[in-house]
């Protein structure tokens, strides 16, 4: 043995998904990659991670010694409420895979990504790290919440029992380019940019499904992979950390839909479905353990956000995944 520290080969899961996508900008186009490392970007194509053969086939050709874990069955809040069973069985499959293959390969650090949505229905405000278990999420997405609970689990327990450091960010409302913009399967602010563009299209009224009370904190997908690339580089614990903009940032369903009619410059009327679920009406989230570790750390103002992703969206519909 030379003593030389071996190169970080960072293997990517759900490389071509929303914020790999913009991991994988911030490594290539802003400087984040050092000199010798390699990044590897996977999708679907490249293995089922629900098949643990497909899995392991997948860490014997490449190796990594570091891995950023994206790759989840995501959906709306109709899909969810429709298949939780699937949500569970397959994000438990992917999960209990990947992390089983980290720990067999000798790979030393695993960042793997969380949801707010994990945390309890029931709860104070804000929500921080510490209260993942305290009770059981909202019934709508349970079976997704108790599977990416489950991570937060492993990680605790590798550590325990092997040394293991791998640990899991928690995002809040993640958007931007490159994201699933489907009408009913994507998250809240895709379907809206992808409606509200129809409906400028087309000349009709935009359709609001619930009534746009629900508050949310919104986080632009470039930020998160910024924070990524820190949190596998800096940050120590095992145990979770929010990714999220401050408490003073959450806005208003209705405030996102405006910032999106305004991008767009959509003048026809909007119109909220009041029939249809607001789903959990918030899940406030505290950065302050951010705040402690990257005071000066600055977000993308919402805005600005929503008109870059606006815009991706019209200059790329025909290949967006829609």
């Amino acid at each position: 043995m030379d003593g030389k520290k071996k190169p970080m080969r960072v293997l990517v899961t759900g490389g071509s998904g929303l914020v790999g996508k913009a991991i994988e900008r911030v490594v290539k186009q802003e400087g984040g990659a050092k000199e010798g490392e390699e990044w590897i970007f996977i999708s679907s194509k490249d293995a089922d991670l629900t098949n643990e053969a497909e899995t392991r086939a997948i860490f014997e050709k490449y190796q990594p010694t570091h891995v950023i874990h994206l790759a989840a069955m995501v959906g709306s809040l109709f899909m969810h409420m429709k298949q939780n069973l699937d949500f569970w069985r397959k994000n438990m499959a992917m999960n209990i895979n990947v992390l089983h293959m980290a720990h067999e390969f000798d790979v030393e650090k695993v960042v793997s990504s969380l949801s707010t949505c994990i945390f309890p229905d029931k709860t104070t405000y804000p929500i921080d790290e510490t209260m993942i278990h305290d009770g059981p999420p909202h019934e709508s997405n349970s079976g997704y919440s108790y599977a990416k609970r489950i991570i937060d689990l492993y990680n605790r327990t590798c550590f325990q029992q092997y040394g293991r450091r791998y640990t899991a960010i928690i995002s809040t409302n993640i958007f931007g380019p490159y994201d699933n913009f489907h009408l009913e399967h994507g998250h809240v602010l895709s379907a809206l940019i992808h409606k509200t563009y129809k409906a400028k299209r087309d000349g009709t009224a935009l359709q609001v499904w619930g009534s746009g009370r629900g508050l949310r904190q919104f986080i632009f997908s470039l930020d998160v992979a910024r924070l990524f690339v820190w949190v596998l580089r800096e940050y120590e614990e095992i145990e979770p950390i929010i990714l999220s903009v401050g408490e003073e940032d959450e806005i208003t369903i209705k405030n996102a839909v405006n910032a999106i009619v305004e991008a767009f410059g959509f003048t026809g009327p909007v119109i909220y479905d009041t029939s249809k679920s607001d789903g959990q009406l918030k899940k406030t989230a505290s950065n302050a353990k951010l705040r402690r570790y990257l005071p000066n750390f600055t977000f993308t103002p919402f805005h600005t956000a929503v008109k870059e992703t606006c815009d991706w969206f019209a200059d790329n519909y025909n290949i967006a995944r829609r």
